[in-house]
């Protein structure tokens, strides 16, 4: 607390914080390091690690849940330990790792991350989570000491690809080790928490569900700038809404007439149409409802004082034409002053980047737009650009940001205002609406802490908007966390060399996920226990004196069941004789129909047997022609006479159907029907039904034999008994669903490791050799990986041709038409080691379903062509213009492929191999995609 705050409090108040500070001494010198008071759940969360508990923070976006992981980082340097600051992300761990450095020095602060090693012996050491967790499989010499481990973005373990690392750090860190979980708002956050506490030990869960900083919600209408809830209320105003809160009223009229003006152009003539379609948007009432261009949201939110923003459009190529539509439309929101700091910091940091490359990559565009204050941010950029757009927009030098929904992932780029396009993106398989908790983790940017005052969510008016709807989106606090962990064979083959199965597989029932389907089953075991104990009640109502009653009881309903099993067989009888039958018709028959709207005499136009089924076309007594099936004859039907039908016949001519009808009449007017069940097949005797009937006459004979079938009671018995029955099926059903959700963790770790031990990866307890190179690949595909290696698929390629074939196990097209004829490279072999390649994968994709498993997706071919090309020296401008890839895609993939071809290279032992792999490590390092901030 700094002195002026001090000299504010009241005696009493000087005194308490003076006791509190003995009791906290590192927090209280940790709290002076700030220019502003520390929030109550900020200052709980520090208390309860320097009192040695564990913590999990859930607040929301920019309520400075962070403070809580820098005072880990601030205790372990005061009390001589080390402490990991962890990100999910490369990018936010460089801005930590910034961060600590300019506090603490970089001689304290390290980084470890993939692509950068700097000082990772430091006291303090930011990394990516997946380095931690290698680092605990390997057993590294640099956990020695460790005492706090900070989890950032904890929330991260709900990622379908990479979740299962956070889950795997916070079982296998040691029990010395205080975790600190940082967390976006959650509505589970206690059923975390006290997963949290059941795996680590003491653990405090601090919820912070209100804003630093006021949010208001508005709808952008043209150029008119709409509150989006009505209530004054200072709370409903300022995104403290409960759900259902009041709507403005003036959304909801202009949704109406927006709907009804649809309506009315409907209805227009085409002519009509056509003369208004140069007027989109006139509404019914006359007035005219705008969809806000890009240019008029910047022009109103500078006019209000309301820049710096972030305008979230969910396309790479919508945020790069809204930057080019700002240029054109001559956007300036800079000062000369301003706009003299940027060019100078752009060509400062972008100065490592060669002249060739730089047309290519579109620098002269990105700094015209940084130097008017414009930007685009999303993952296809060169992460250069990426990293001056995140340090000029916080130094408040870059006004509004068009950004992909990737910037809400952790990334410290706060705004005063947020701007949400449209409230649908593409998902990977089709355009889906956002979810509350994705609309919460946008518009949280919004409102700097110790700048504004308020932040802004800004959602521009689309045709066909809802307010209702995003009111909804804006209330609704109900975004549960849930667990996407499963074990890989990497993990299991780690865990095994570890642990041994057995131990391992009680570690992984420790997992979060087992956590939550435990909880579910609560309410499934209740409901569980309370039909034993009714069925114990049951039985003893059913008590006999002359024996045991149910097994009686028993014995009636076994024989009530051989008797429904013996009449489905007769009826199944009946129906195939029915059938049989219906084969036999011939054109002219004269058939009696059994039943049915059509039921009567008719003949037989086309018997049309088909492979589907008889479909007879048939002409009424009463002059209907109907094509009739099989549910018309539940029985069989015979031929009771013939007709001729004239050669030309045609059932939709009327007075063809009507002298047809009549010869029919004629016909069959002295005619007896059939005795029900007459067929010209002889009746069958199946064996099975002949079985069933001797199992029913033999239990017929049991019961009459059983003491208990003369008791006076019987009748009442049985009541209970039948009870007892009906209530033991539903019980059992029960128990069917508890052990499916039990241990459903461990049990997909036996069939993981049953596949690994069909391969011999794993033998009992033991990894084998070829386990020891799976130990060492953390790739998706990681089996198959091991078993190109274990075949020699790589070993005669040159490291060209090694790249391309390693880029297609880290590779995976954004979309499924980007993947449509990839091209490969033919020399070398290289097109038929990656073709062995994919036949490989179609073999273990085999023996996983066979384990009733679905881990490995196929190899993508798109990236190897690059991949080869850049490892044979092309320029950056070639390889781009002959793939049509973004550059940060291009740098993000080389990354990837250059991060596995150093697993290859460790795994692959003293072989030629290693040699390879390690050369294309050295290829591919080079331009591009070794530009970063770090490395200047």
């Amino acid at each position: 607390m700094s002195t002026a705050d001090e000299q504010d409090l009241s005696p009493s108040e000087r005194y308490a914080d003076f006791r509190k500070g003995r009791k906290h001494p590192v927090l209280r010198g940790f709290r002076s390091l700030y220019d502003f008071p520390l929030d109550d759940f900020q200052v709980r969360g520090c208390e309860a690690i320097e009192e040695g508990r564990g913590v999990l923070v859930a607040a929301p976006t920019g309520s400075g849940k962070t403070i809580v992981g820098e005072f880990a980082v601030h205790l372990a340097l005061e009390t001589g330990r080390k402490c990991f600051y962890t990100t999910p992300i490369k990018a936010l761990s460089n801005q930590k790792y910034n961060d600590l450095v300019a506090r603490y020095g970089p001689e304290k602060v390290g980084l470890l991350t993939g692509d950068n090693v700097v000082n990772g012996e430091a006291p303090i050491v930011v990394m990516t989570t997946e380095v931690l967790r290698n680092m605990l499989y390997a057993g590294s010499r640099t956990l020695l000491g460790l005492g706090f481990v900070v989890m950032d973005e904890v929330h991260y373990l709900a990622d379908r690809s990479r979740g299962a690392v956070w889950e795997e750090v916070i079982i296998h860190l040691s029990e010395s080790v205080s975790v600190i979980s940082l967390s976006a708002t959650v509505s589970n956050a206690e059923e975390f928490g006290e997963w949290l506490a059941t795996v680590r030990g003491d653990t405090d869960t601090i919820v912070e569900e209100r804003r630093p900083v006021p949010l208001y919600q508005h709808v952008m209408v043209g150029r008119r700038l709409l509150d989006l809830f009505a209530s004054s209320d200072v709370d409903a105003a300022a995104g403290f809404v409960k759900e259902g809160a009041p709507v403005n009223d003036e959304l909801i009229k202009i949704a109406r007439d927006d709907w009804a003006s649809t309506r009315m152009r409907d209805r227009r003539s085409p002519r009509d149409r056509n003369r208004r379609a140069t007027n989109k948007y006139n509404v019914g009432n006359g007035r005219r409802v705008w969809i806000p261009s890009r240019v008029d949201v910047i022009d109103r939110l500078d006019r209000e004082g309301l820049l710096p923003a972030i305008v979230f459009i969910f396309s790479r190529v919508g945020c790069d034409a809204a930057v080019t539509q700002c240029l054109n439309a001559n956007v300036r929101l800079t000062t000369p002053e301003e706009r003299d700091e940027i060019y100078a910091f752009v060509q400062d940091a972008c100065k490592s980047l060669p002249a060739a490359d730089l047309e290519v990559l579109g620098y002269h565009d990105f700094l015209d737009g940084m130097t008017r204050g414009v930007a685009a941010h999303h993952a296809g950029m060169l992460p250069k650009f990426k990293e001056c757009v995140e340090a000029l927009f916080v130094r408040g030098l870059c006004k509004v940001v068009f950004a992909t929904e990737t910037l809400a992932l952790g990334i410290n780029m706060p705004a005063r205002t947020v701007v949400i396009e449209k409230l649908d993106k593409w998902n990977g398989e089709t355009h889906a609406s956002i979810t509350p908790g994705e609309y919460t983790q946008l518009t949280g940017r919004a409102g700097r802490r110790g700048l504004d005052v308020e932040g802004h969510g800004v959602v521009l008016w689309q045709p066909g908007i809802n307010p209702r709807e995003v009111a909804g989106l804006a209330s609704t606090r109900t975004y549960p966390l849930r667990s996407s962990f499963r074990p890989s064979y990497n993990m299991a083959v780690n865990l095994v060399h570890q642990f041994g199965r057995s131990t391992s597989r009680e570690l992984l029932e420790q997992s979060f996920a087992q956590f939550q389907a435990d909880k579910a089953v609560v309410g499934l075991a209740r409901q569980l226990r309370k039909s034993e104990e009714a069925l114990a009640g049951y039985r003893e109502a059913a008590t006999c004196h002359l024996g045991d009653f149910m097994e009686y009881a028993d014995l009636r309903r076994r024989i009530n069941e051989a008797e429904k099993g013996a009449s489905r067989a007769r009826r199944a009888d009946r129906r195939e004789e029915a059938l049989e039958s219906l084969r036999h018709l011939k054109p002219g028959d004269v058939i009696q129909v059994p039943t049915g709207k059509f039921a009567g005499y008719a003949v037989v136009i086309d018997p049309a047997w088909s492979p589907d089924g008889p479909r007879p076309y048939v002409v009424t007594a009463d002059r209907q022609a109907r094509r009739l099936a099989m549910i018309d004859f539940p029985e069989p039907v015979v031929a009771l006479g013939k007709l001729r039908i004239p050669k030309n016949f045609n059932g939709r001519n009327p007075q063809m159907r009507r002298d047809l009808a009549s010869a029919l009449r004629s016909r069959t007017h002295d005619l007896a029907p059939p005795p029900p069940g007459t067929s010209k097949q002889p009746a069958r005797r199946d064996p099975a039904r002949t079985h069933a009937d001797d199992v029913v006459a033999g239990l017929r004979a049991e019961l009459k034999a059983h003491p208990c079938h003369d008791c006076p009671e019987r009748e009442d018995h049985a009541r209970w008994a039948e009870r007892y029955f009906k209530l033991d099926r539903d019980a059992q059903t029960l128990k069917r669903r508890v052990e499916q959700r039990t241990n459903t963790v461990a049990r997909q770790f036996d069939r993981v490791c049953e596949v690994l031990t069909a391969l011999d990866y794993l033998d009992g307890d033991s990894v084998t050799e070829r386990g020891g190179r799976l130990r060492r690949i953390y790739s998706e595909l990681d089996l198959v990986a091991a078993e190109s290696m274990r075949l020699g698929l790589w070993d005669d390629l040159s490291p060209s041709g090694l790249a391309a074939a390693l880029s297609t196990l880290v590779y995976e097209s954004r979309r499924p038409d980007d993947a449509s004829a990839p091209r490969i490279p033919g020399g070398e072999g290289v097109r038929d080691v990656i073709a062995e390649m994919v036949r490989l994968w179609g073999s273990l994709d085999a023996l996983e379903r066979d384990h009733k498993l679905d881990f490995l997706r196929q190899p993508d071919l798109g990236f190897a062509w690059v991949a080869y090309r850049w490892a044979e020296g092309d320029d950056l401008n070639s390889v781009l213009d002959a793939s049509d890839m973004a550059a940060g895609d291009f740098v993000r993939n080389t990354k990837q492929l250059i991060d596995l071809a150093g697993q290859v290279a460790d795994a692959a032992g003293d072989s030629p191999l290693r040699e390879t792999a390690r050369e294309v490590v050295k290829r591919l390092r080079r331009g591009a995609v070794v530009y970063s901030a770090l490395e200047d």
